[in-house]
């Protein structure tokens, strides 16, 4: 079984060098930094910014449908009868939007290090717990991507008559079904502007993470430059590669709003 596994994170390794848009076969620096301080290998940075690269896409993608599952359940408490999950609702995106996100960060990071040392301790456990920085950047990125996300789909909710909800009274759906069947298509195409405009805003957000010691394209661009103290060139390569990972999602997510749109296209 060990063998299996081992061959098995050997390939994987193999397909991330194949498809590495940096250091790969076909990469940026394997081409064009070969003879650079851009190079991969031992010559060069390229190598730890390609690991950055992808620590950044790692921690977008993650936090992408965990915000986005929290940000409907909000959406929905905020349109419940009962008035403690209304105001629960609330005050959870009146917090998280009304926090800088370093702060959530810091809070969550550091927080959470606290709180469960406080709960071993009490269980007689007295080593020291440190929380993984991936893990906290994950969760303090979630829940301010979630703050916003409800807000947008709780627009989308509004913007659906209720017209629709009563069809689905009449064909005798169940609610639950009423809103997977009726309801959440049209939510998506209503929303989807505005989640497209929050995972650019994610993309960035990534870059807090950096401050906590991940490894991400930020941090290992910063420890480039001081090391070389090339500062213009390896913070401009950051730049680029930011504007990359957009331009490349702008395709990605104007294909998706016109799948999302198809049927309005095609009348």
């Amino acid at each position: 079984m060990g063998g299996l596994f081992s061959a098995l994170g050997s390939f994987w390794a193999w397909i991330g060098y194949i498809f590495d848009p940096l250091c790969g076969p076909a990469g940026l620096f394997t081409w064009f930094g070969s003879s650079t301080i851009l190079a991969c290998g031992d010559t060069g940075w390229g190598d730890e910014i390609a690991a950055g690269l992808k620590v950044t896409v790692a921690v977008a993608l993650v936090t992408l449908p965990i915000g986005l599952i929290i940000g409907f359940l909000v959406a929905l408490g905020q349109q419940s009868e009962e008035k403690s999950v209304r105001l629960a609702a609330g005050i959870y995106t009146t917090i998280f939007r009304g926090l800088p996100e370093l702060l959530t960060l810091f809070i969550i990071y550091y927080g959470m290090q606290i709180l469960i040392q406080s709960i071993l301790a009490s269980m007689g456990y007295d080593g020291r717990i440190e929380i993984n920085a991936f893990f906290a950047g994950m969760i303090a990125l979630s829940v301010v991507f979630s703050a916003y996300c409800s807000e947008v789909l709780l627009s989308a909710f509004r913007a659906i008559p209720k017209g629709q909800y009563e069809a689905g009274d009449a064909l005798g759906f169940h609610r639950g079904r009423t809103l997977l069947l009726i309801v959440l298509p049209q939510l998506v195409r209503i929303a989807l502007p505005g989640l497209v405009n929050l995972w650019m805003i994610l993309l960035k957000d990534t870059s807090y993470v950096s401050i906590i010691g991940l490894a991400d394209i930020l941090r290992q661009t910063g420890v480039a430059v001081k090391v070389t103290k090339q500062a213009f060139l390896f913070y401009a390569v950051a730049c680029a590669l930011y504007l990359g990972l957009a331009v490349i999602s702008s395709f990605g997510l104007s294909y998706i709003e016109r799948w999302a749109r198809r049927s309005e296209i095609s009348r």
